[in-house]
């Protein structure tokens, strides 16, 4: 492993704030989102990162941007050093884990789009057999491919704070029905064709989150991070296998290192041994070669 875990960065006088991942600095006419090593696993941060995942989180959404660019306009203007502000262009840690963006006002809807049946909608399901307000065919089994995708939108909560999964009329009652409508409509659309993408280089995406915003004319923009091993359940096809839960190119060594230890989900989160940095670090990587088709430039 040729490089360490960037846990927080540092760029000039800028304002900053920080979410669990991404580092946001207000460049006045645009905004930098920085993508760090930081990993969380059940809303706690770990004191130690994973190398390089900043970077994967990053090249991934500027792939899909790209690729969805004709579908949804979209608020990443460039990964390209040259276009920083020439104060920054000598700050290495910046190196492939940057976004600069165009400003947008954020819709307050987490837009879900779940294609099987796992983990808060698996949850719901055996309770009720609905996801938010969705009714769903009976004997469905954890993992199940669902006969269509489904929106099933959350609350965008507070740093700490859980998502609350909410039905599409009460997502309605806070944007209005045609934003809503909208949101719906692009996330299917986009979900279904990074799906039949991703299928084709053997991973299924199982589900994913979208964030959208208003830029300055009022167009809907795709913001954030797209369909990344953060945002996305991504499941490799040839071990699928419905009726548990499924190997995933993400954090699971962490999840699972962490039930091991019996971790109370409460924070300080425990320093990650060397051997679960490293196989998750892997995962990360694997997730991008797969997606993109390209070697990874930072090994």
């Amino acid at each position: 492993m040729k490089s360490t875990a960037l846990l927080t960065s540092s760029v000039g006088d800028y304002p900053k704030r920080s979410g669990k991942v991404r580092d946001i600095y207000d460049l006045g006419d645009a905004l930098l989102l920085v993508a760090t090593d930081r990993i969380s696993a059940y809303d706690v941060v770990m004191p130690n990162g994973i190398p390089d995942k900043g970077r994967v989180l990053t090249q991934i959404s500027a792939f899909w941007f790209h690729r969805f660019a004709d579908i949804v306009p979209n608020h990443l203007i460039s990964v390209a050093m040259k276009e920083l502000p020439e104060s920054l262009r000598e700050q290495d840690e910046l190196d492939g884990r940057f976004m600069l963006c165009r400003k947008a006002r954020v819709v307050p809807i987490e837009c879900v789009v779940r294609g099987y049946l796992a983990g808060s909608g698996w949850k719901e399901y055996k309770e009720s057999g609905r996801v938010c307000g969705i009714t769903l065919p009976e004997k469905l089994k954890e993992s199940s491919e669902l006969v269509d995708p489904i929106f099933t939108p959350a609350t965008k909560a507070e740093q700490g704070e859980h998502d609350e999964n909410i039905s599409f009329e009460r997502g309605c009652d806070i944007v209005g029905v045609e934003t809503m409508t909208q949101l719906r409509d692009l996330s299917i659309k986009l979900y279904t064709e990074g799906r039949a993408y991703a299928r084709e280089r053997g991973i299924i995406l199982a589900d994913t989150k979208f964030e959208f915003g208003r830029d300055d004319s009022g167009e809907l923009i795709l913001i954030d991070e797209v369909l990344t091993p953060d945002s996305s359940r991504f499941w490799p096809m040839d071990t699928y296998k419905p009726g548990k839960g499924q190997p995933s190119f993400d954090k699971q060594f962490v999840r699972d290192y962490l039930d091991k230890i019996k971790f109370d989900r409460t924070p300080p989160g425990p320093i990650l041994p060397p051997d679960i940095v490293q196989k998750t670090r892997a995962k990360y990587i694997e997730a991008f070669t797969r997606l993109t088709g390209q070697e990874f430039p930072w090994e």
